[in-house]
């Protein structure tokens, strides 16, 4: 996993949910849940947050 309190880049996104894990786009895992749909969960949210980061800077 990622060193701890190492922050995410844009290039990281999009994450993927991989069975207990939550994965970067080159495959290394980042976090470790309870199971596969928190997983997805908190994948699907930092994905989504992400997406508004970058729109944020686009209509700036």
């Amino acid at each position: 996993m990622t060193e701890p309190n190492e922050p995410l880049k844009p290039d990281d996104f999009p994450l993927e949910a991989d069975e207990d894990r939550v994965r970067r786009k080159d495959g290394k895992p980042i976090a470790k849940t309870k199971d596969e749909a928190m997983a997805h969960e908190i994948a699907e949210r930092l994905n989504a947050e992400e997406h508004r980061r970058e729109e944020d800077k686009w209509s700036a």
